[in-house]
């Protein structure tokens, strides 16, 4: 493709305005480009850690960003892209600048089974992509150091990219992480607006359980039988009752993942697993303790053997004011009306990997509304209608556009950066 390029400038007369309309042109200029890649992730769903082809048309699309018609065709520095990296198959890694502070910005693009892009990864790759492009473009024209990073990061649905990622060191010497996730403009009951910096979000985490009787004819000798599914429906019936004692934002859900076929059998083996969610670590360990009696009750009271799997801890968000700031300043400029994080500190339910990396580095992540019916919610069939639409297209890249420059601020401004890093560092005391 051929892309003007922007000149170098004198960073003494730089102004925000000549920023903002630098970041501007860079993305106006790419927006069509944007837009058939959005289309392309969307229309072909893929789940956790199956991420193919978003994985091969994201990378394929950054390195036809360093292949040039002409000596001034391009706006951006050289762009190193390494797939595969960090030892996931579909993660990636695209860098470009020298020097200074590193600025990360994260591409999910995983789908849920069944329902497509209903929670809008399609438009979280698209944000973290213009973001990524718009600052590596700022870094091209006013020069300077300053570092920007996009990572490929898989299976947030299920599977915890992320967390992966952080074991990995993706993330080691990244200064500030970026990046936001669409939502309705009824985000939260009674609230409209187009969108939220920071809202708080639930620690969650999983129980694997496998129950194990002895196999029996259920009509002949039902009593030689020690039956798995008794076991598994006594614990979930123990939950059921337990739902009535937790916290408001607290949650629990379970899904059956083997069971038996033929009724005429006393079942040897039935396996589930639980996800377990609260506001925080600390309240989510408490939470599984007591999951933990419901389930171990359920083959105490059967004479089953039970053996339970905890995995994919997912963390609870650490916001950083400081960031929200200056994310909802940039948004506004654009004319979006958004809250600084929720008037009575409610607790978005949902949870999400991007936590894990708020424990390891300042972090942000958004929320922006799409267009999309009342009463519409992530994880519907409707939702995933919605985040295919031009408006939300739209959307996904003015929030990019702010993306990037809340990133040129954390690099060029040391007393904004260390009012992050000390927000953040407070953060992890409480």
């Amino acid at each position: 493709m051929t892309i003007r390029s922007i000149s170098a400038t004198t960073t003494s007369s730089i102004t925000n305005e000549d920023i903002k309309s630098a970041i501007d042109a860079a993305i106006n200029t790419l927006t069509p480009f944007l837009r058939t890649l959005n289309h392309q992730i969307y229309s072909n769903p893929e789940t956790a850690y199956t991420e193919y082809f978003a994985h091969d048309t994201i990378c394929t699309f950054l390195e036809s960003l360093n292949s040039p018609t002409d000596p001034n065709s391009h706006i951006f520095p050289e762009i190193t892209v390494t797939r595969h990296a960090y030892n996931l198959e579909t993660s990636f890694e695209a860098t470009a600048g020298t020097g200074g502070r590193l600025v990360n910005f994260n591409a999910e693009y995983d789908a849920l089974p069944g329902i497509g892009h209903a929670c809008g990864h399609n438009l979280i790759t698209t944000s973290s992509m213009t973001g990524f492009l718009g600052l590596a473009a700022l870094l091209k024209k006013f020069g300077g150091e300053g570092r920007v990073q996009l990572l490929g990061t898989p299976a947030e649905e299920n599977g915890g990219g992320k967390a992966r990622l952080v074991e990995e060191g993706a993330y080691k010497g990244v200064d500030v992480s970026l990046m936001a996730h669409p939502g309705p403009k009824d985000l939260y009951p009674g609230i409209i607006s187009d969108g939220i910096a920071g809202p708080l979000m639930n620690a969650r985490k999983e129980l694997h359980v496998t129950y194990t009787g002895v196999t029996a004819h259920a009509g002949g000798n039902p009593w030689d039988g020690v039956n798995a599914l008794d076991a598994l429906v006594c614990a979930y019936n123990n939950v059921s009752v337990l739902r009535q004692q937790i916290k408001p934002d607290e949650r629990i859900h379970c899904a059956f993942l083997e069971t038996p076929s033929a009724a005429n059998v006393v079942p040897g083996r039935t396996r589930a697993y639980w996800q377990v969610r609260s506001p925080s670590l600390r309240g989510l360990e408490e939470l599984m303790g007591r999951v933990r009696g419901c389930v171990e009750a359920g083959a105490g009271a059967t004479g089953c053997g039970v053996e339970i799997v905890e995995k994919e801890l997912y963390a609870d968000i650490k916001n950083n004011s400081p960031l929200c700031t200056l994310y909802k300043t940039h948004m506004t400029s654009y004319n979006r009306d958004i809250l600084h994080s929720h008037p009575s500190n409610k607790v978005l339910t949902g949870s999400s990997d991007i936590g894990n990396v708020s424990y390891v580095v300042p972090t942000l992540h958004a929320m922006f509304a799409i267009p999309a019916d009342e009463g519409v919610f992530m994880h519907h069939p409707r939702f995933a209608e919605a985040a295919g639409t031009e408006g939300a297209f739209g959307e996904a890249v003015t929030v990019g556009r702010v993306l990037g420059l809340v990133g040129r601020e954390m690099i060029l401004d040391g007393k904004g950066f260390e009012g992050v890093r000390g927000a953040w560092e407070e953060s992890l005391r409480e």
